[in-house]
């Protein structure tokens, strides 16, 4: 069996994994990979072993499935068999950059790119790491069998905590891994008073950060690689007693209707030892990000230090600006609106966007309203109301201001009328928010939502901010009723 050492570098796996005809080069030196059927998280397919430590802190049901220790068990010895019986590549690294809330896994994968993955995504300790306190494998090869362990089907992404340990198996998304680590830290850190954040993060000059709340395909990952800033980090958050910290050490970002004039950052970023999952390629190796044939969920990973500029310290200062962005179908959202605590608190657990080229695997490609609670309810296990009462008691600690942001649609519905706010006016609004623009403008209340509106912000029409006025037919009132209908049959669900 050949096993590759927590010792090698990117490069060694980067070039076993061309070696093995895991993927193939693109013009600019990055790794292209298929991921097969499934090009995105399977939901369905995660469980969470239910025992004396999950039995009664898990809010069971929906997402959070159970599985018996016992099933579990022969589970991940047919696995480990599987594993074992294939090229092992393995590395030990850590999750969280905080000197104290952090977690280090042991990741051993068949395939060298799935651990390469690891490795660009996750941080590299700068000390050996003899215990690592979780166990990831990757069976890459192992396709359980549904009837034998009452799985939902040939896939399975299953968490235990009481022995630390995480299988994946069934299926090549290497986001899996991303995902499982995050619900980890999810489950954990809450007892720690610390809160898990499903956002992107940067810093200005002044020293002030923002963070940006929201599901794929709203903008979180693009409107925080502003290249006046300093990225944070793109997904995964704490926010701790003594400031916020990354969870992650790079970025996996989203590839469709990619450019270099809409997002620099990025596309700088994909270049030699960056992994391409399921980008199409010309005869020259030239990815085409405009191509969604094989899913509108195409990726990137790559290290931090691909981002110029980056913020590098273990821990920041807490957050002056939050932005919850939404991706609003009905175009009767906002662009921007300054909301109150109890608003945030509201917003926050309602989590309401559009499924925008989904992430998820059997979601379809369609573009869809979603509510997804505290924005990203897949990787929170425990009430969310936890969540909630820990953003209130840090909000009202630090006094940041919370603002709501749409980059959705305007003027009407999307398909009927209505036009996708532009990525310069988000941009616009964003840097209003964090240069302290918005902190000082005059607002008026749009109803029927109660929500603060800026009257009016340099460069930007007023029938741009609200809503109502970038209606060209009386539709908005009825739609926007349609809409605080779906508030509220979600919040009795």
């Amino acid at each position: 069996m050949e096993t590759q050492t927590p010792s090698a570098k990117h490069r060694d796996l980067f070039d076993i994994a061309v070696q093995n005809k895991e993927g193939t080069l693109t013009r600019d030196g990055a790794l292209r990979v298929f991921t097969g059927q499934r090009t995105g998280r399977s939901p369905k397919d995660k469980y969470i072993v239910c025992d004396e430590i999950t039995q009664d802190t898990v809010a069971w049901g929906g997402l959070n499935q159970k599985i018996l220790p016992e099933v579990f068990e022969k589970l991940w010895q047919e696995a480990q068999h599987s594993l074992e019986s294939h090229p092992i590549y393995e590395d030990t690294l850590q999750v969280g950059s905080h000197p104290e809330y952090h977690t280090t896994v042991r990741v051993q994968c068949n395939l060298a790119w799935h651990t390469l993955f690891c490795q660009k995504l996750f941080i590299r300790s700068q000390c050996p790491i003899d215990l690592p306190e979780w166990h990831l494998i990757n069976a890459a090869h192992f396709i359980p069998d549904p009837a034998l362990y009452n799985l939902n089907g040939p896939a399975a992404i299953v968490l235990d905590f009481s022995q630390r340990r995480i299988l994946i198996c069934g299926t090549l998304y290497a986001g899996e891994m991303k995902k499982a680590l995050f619900s980890v830290l999810g489950f954990t850190l809450p007892g720690k008073r610390v809160l898990p954040m499903h956002c992107s993060a940067n810093k200005g000059p002044d020293g002030k950060t923002a963070l940006f709340f929201g599901l794929s395909g709203t903008g979180k990952t693009t409107l925080s690689a502003d290249p006046e800033r300093q990225l944070i980090g793109d997904d995964e958050h704490g926010w701790a007693e003594d400031g916020l910290f990354n969870f992650e050490g790079g970025c996996y970002a989203k590839c469709i209707h990619l450019t270099q004039e809409g997002e620099p950052l990025i596309w700088a970023a994909i270049k030699h030892g960056a992994v391409l999952e399921n980008v199409v390629l010309d005869d020259q190796g030239v990815p085409d990000y405009d191509d969604g044939s094989i899913t509108q969920n195409t990726r990137v990973v790559y290290p931090l230090e691909y981002i110029p500029g980056r913020a590098t310290e273990s821990v920041h200062p807490h957050p002056n600006y939050i932005v919850f962005l939404t991706c609003d179908l009905f175009g009767v959202l906002p662009p921007v609106a300054k909301l109150s605590y109890s608003q945030a608190a509201d917003y926050f657990l309602t989590g309401y966007t559009a499924l925008v080229g989904s992430t998820e695997f059997g979601a379809g490609e369609g573009i869809k309203p979603t509510f997804s609670t505290c924005f990203g309810a897949p990787f929170f296990a425990r009430p969310p109301q936890v969540y909630a009462d820990l953003l209130l008691d840090k909000l009202q600690k630090t006094g940041a201001s919370v603002f709501l942001v749409n980059t959705g649609w305007t003027g009407g519905r999307y398909g009927q009328g209505g036009q996708r706010f532009a990525l310069p006016v988000s941009r616009r609004i964003i840097a209003a928010i964090t240069n302290g623009e918005l902190s000082q403008a005059d607002y008026e209340i749009l109803q029927p939502f109660d929500l603060a509106i800026p009257k009016q912000l340099a460069g930007l029409p007023p029938e741009l901010l609200n809503p109502r006025l970038a209606w060209k037919n009386e539709g908005y009132d009825q739609t926007a009723e349609y809409l605080l209908d779906l508030f509220a049959q979600n919040k009795k669900r």
